[in-house]
């Protein structure tokens, strides 16, 4: 027995000692050279710093009514008021308070920085509201995060009853306590006059009337509970038929009844669900929009979490705007509660201008495009004259899924024989997609301070790996080329697509932002091994006092000339 444990503890050490030598030998390997200082590097860091003076007077220039900013310190504040979520305990605190505000936030962002005294201070004066302010780290606490779909911070949502959706009000203490006591207190009014109605109707742009057989009660629970999961329609009640004649509902209708009235071509839509609050909140959300909607930014919140996500978005200017509106209004009408319309006028510089950017619109000619929303973000491109049958032909082969995919693409380069290979929209299959080469592909945005910063150490691990065949180090500028496959959630974003797997989805280079860090990702998770010859160390420049003198210079024969130029 003692024989059999001492050969196995021989074993075990051999092994452990044979996986130190191979850590040490690939620990050993010097990649020193890759970080070596080169011309273009010196040519870059001179240029960086020009660029950093002229940044540093845009800063002084943009903040010049500001004195002593290096002396500022964040406010202090007491966030005793706030309570701190975890993934172990969110559901128990969402669950049991009826009225629960959550933070999913970051520590390293500035916006979630910003907001939070603002939001301790709401924690604070809201305290005895029954309502409760929490805040939860989505970079500490996944799990939540994930099941919630955070996708940037902060991102607040309201829970009432344990249903989320997500806070649209201001940054600020008041902004912050406002909303939510419209959310947590009555939520509907009475209406018990003709005159109450007329005045109402005349001054509001849409608003939901429940015609109800008692003005307490478990109807009258349903219909503000709905009122609170709405931010923008007022909701009302009332008893008396006279009223609900102005309305415009049958005095003589089953109770309770439901009706939303918009100023606007489409004026009613008739409730006919089961009387809950659920039931009740889908209706106004589907409804309370235009047939189409004219895009601003103020009713953007509404378009893009509107339950609909499908979207058809017409783009024209400012002065065919009346010419094409009636057509797309009609068309609209076939499509009520599947489609959304929405017209952008291309010509206003406050949105229309870079919502066309976004979507790849250009020119002045009317365009109509369909998106299926924020989820998968494809765009179909509709190349016929606009007129009311065939958008409406449009629309069906759209939500019958018949039509294929348009997708932004800067023209093919005519030659791409750099280290850093260009892709685009058109040939992004071509290269990056190429089953037979490991692709390291950058997606980015000219713009982008991050990209500038990245761009030299990117060009010089591009050329250190140009000899290896099996790899292509690539880059894409993101705000002019799009493919399903090159998904960034923001500038610059790193995807590795290994050699011979490339129907996966591919790798986020999470790598620190240096040659040595890219490198080793590269031999960690290319599928066709490769190696790097160290190349042969060029003589350095001689200082002044160690120059050789003339004469020895002139004595040195023809062939030595040539093997120090080389």
């Amino acid at each position: 027995m003692r024989i059999l444990i001492l050969l196995s503890l021989t074993t075990l050490l051999f092994f452990s000692s044979l996986s130190h030598v191979l850590s040490e030998e690939e620990s050993d390997e010097d990649l020193s050279f890759l970080d070596e200082p080169d011309e273009t590097d010196l040519h870059h860091d001179h240029h960086d710093h020009h660029d950093d003076a002229e940044h540093e007077s845009d800063l002084e220039e943009d903040f010049s009514g500001y004195e002593h900013q290096e002396s500022y310190q964040p406010p202090e504040f007491d966030e005793k008021d706030v309570v701190v979520l975890k993934d172990s305990n969110f559901t128990d605190v969402v669950n049991g308070n009826r009225f629960v505000l959550v933070e999913f936030y970051a520590p390293w962002c500035g916006h979630c920085q910003a907001l939070a005294p603002e939001y301790a201070a709401a924690a604070t004066e809201l305290k005895g509201e029954n309502v409760v302010l929490a805040k939860i780290d989505a970079t500490e606490e996944s799990e939540v995060a994930q099941k919630f779909d955070v996708q940037g911070f902060p991102t607040i949502y309201f829970f009432i009853d344990g249903v989320h959706k997500t806070y649209s009000g201001q940054r600020t203490k008041e902004a912050i306590v406002a909303w939510i006591k419209k959310k947590t207190g009555p939520g509907i009014y009475n209406i018990t006059t003709v005159e109450d109605a007329q005045s109402i109707l005349a001054s509001e742009t849409k608003v939901v009337l429940g015609f109800l057989n008692s003005l307490v009660g478990p109807e009258s629970e349903e219909l503000a509970a709905a009122s609170r999961l709405e931010d923008d329609v007022n909701f009302y009640q009332t008893v008396d038929p006279e009223v609900a004649k102005l309305f415009h509902l049958d005095v003589n209708v089953k109770r309770p009844a439901l009706i939303l009235i918009k100023k606007e071509d489409e004026k009613l839509n008739h409730f006919d669900g089961q009387f809950g609050k659920s039931a009740i909140a889908d209706f106004v959300s589907l409804n309370k929009l235009p047939l189409v909607t004219v895009f601003t930014r103020e009713n953007a919140p509404e378009v893009f979490e509107n339950p609909i996500k499908k979207q058809v978005l017409l783009f024209v200017t400012s002065n065919d705007s009346e010419k094409f509106l009636p057509v797309f209004q009609e068309a609209a009408k076939s499509f009520k509660g599947k489609l959304i319309f929405v017209l952008v006028e291309t010509d206003n510089e406050d949105v229309g201008k870079p919502v066309s950017e976004y979507f790849g619109i250009s020119g002045t000619d009317p365009k109509v495009l369909a998106y299926t929303g924020n989820d998968d973000g494809k765009k179909f491109v509709f190349d016929e004259e606009v007129t009311v049958e065939k958008i409406k032909a449009f629309g069906e082969n759209f939500l019958e899924d018949k039509l294929k995919p348009f997708f932004k693409s800067d023209p093919i380069p005519e030659s791409n024989d750099d280290d850093v290979k260009i892709v685009v929209g058109n040939n992004f299959d071509e290269i990056v997609l190429d089953e037979s080469k490991d692709v390291l592909l950058e997606i980015y945005a000219p713009w982008c301070g991050h990209c500038q910063h990245l761009e030299p150490i990117y060009n010089k691990l591009a050329k250190h790996l140009r000899s290896i065949d099996s790899l292509v180090i690539a880059k894409m500028d993101g705000t002019t080329n799009e493919h399903p496959r090159a998904k960034s959630d923001g500038f610059p974003t790193l995807l590795f697509f290994p050699a011979g797997n490339k129907s996966f989805d591919p790798i986020t280079v999470e790598a620190d932002r240096t040659v040595v860090a890219f490198y080793k990702f590269l031999k960690q998770h290319a599928s066709i091994p490769f190696k790097l010859q160290k190349p042969t160390s060029s003589p350095k420049p001689e200082d002044s006092d160690a120059k050789e003198s003339s004469d020895t210079k002139e004595n040195q024969s023809s062939n030595t000339d040539v093997k120090d130029e080389l």
